[in-house]
């Protein structure tokens, strides 16, 4: 089962990946790897992005943090769940009812691992990098201690 050490980091994953699919319409990431200094996602996708898309990417995803969202949790049965989420990474053996993460009106997403009680919690957030290969958009991402504007 796939840990997560940090729940700001955890969190900003969430409104990436929405922010991801809002913004270009692809699905979430397929892989991350959340770490506390520095965490990557990766997209089924068909080009890199440029960096007019990467700045919006990340302001968009600033807007929601500074939003100060609630995020809290809900449980739902798998039946319920596989009308509404893929189901695709949930780990073999899980329960008949899931936990999912709701982020105000921006996300809802089954996940087991820990996350912020508000949004406003997580800081900046800055894009670092990103790359495209093979089919893979990978965006690299870190947070930053202050308000999502400095």
């Amino acid at each position: 089962m796939k840990e997560y050490s940090d729940f700001k980091m955890h969190t900003a994953e969430h409104l990436l990946n929405q922010t991801m699919v809002r913004l270009f319409g692809c699905g979430r990431a397929f892989s991350s790897h959340i770490e506390k200094k520095k965490s990557k996602c990766d997209y089924r996708f068909t080009r890199g992005l440029t960096p007019e898309e990467t700045a919006e990417l990340e302001k968009r995803v600033n807007e929601a943090v500074r939003a100060d969202l609630p995020v809290k949790e809900d449980f739902v049965s798998k039946e319920e769940a596989a009308g509404k989420y893929d189901l695709g990474r949930l780990p073999e053996g899980t329960g008949d009812r899931l936990r999912v993460v709701v982020i105000g009106d921006y996300d809802a997403c089954p996940c087991i691992g820990p996350h912020v009680k508000s949004t406003a919690e997580i800081g900046g957030f800055k894009i670092v990098s990103s790359s495209f290969e093979n089919g893979v958009l990978r965006v690299r991402f870190k947070l930053y201690a202050g308000d999502a504007d400095d």
